[in-house]
């Protein structure tokens, strides 16, 4: 069984950066994909970004050009670096990797950007 445990969010202000790790531990494949999804207050969860195995990356038209997605394989851990903060970027950002065998979620970490 796979689990993750995701780190890094807070409050910040708008403009502000922040940080978000997720480990991943337990039966992992060795080729998998790992993302970064978010659900604000009343809305559906949504899609950040992903990377590959591979280090191919996807990004929300919202967030390009402000956030970087990165992994390191070794540690088995996904980088989510956001930069320039709206706070509308406010939400609860879950971590999720997909593989052959699994589809995981973490718990969840809270990003909160004031005005």
């Amino acid at each position: 069984q796979v689990q993750l445990v995701e780190s890094g969010g807070g409050l910040v202000q708008a403009g502000g950066s922040l940080r978000l790790s997720c480990a991943a531990s337990g039966r992992i494949f060795s080729i998998n994909v790992m993302g970064w999804y978010r659900q604000a207050p009343g809305k559906q969860r949504e899609l950040v970004a992903t990377i590959t195995t591979g280090g191919s990356t996807n990004y929300a038209d919202s967030v390009k050009g402000r956030f970087t997605i990165s992994r390191d394989n070794a540690k088995n851990t996904v980088y989510l670096q956001m930069n320039s903060l709206k706070p509308e970027d406010t939400a609860v950002y879950y971590c999720n990797s997909i593989a052959r065998d699994y589809n995981v979620w973490g718990q969840g970490t809270q990003v909160t950007v004031s005005s």
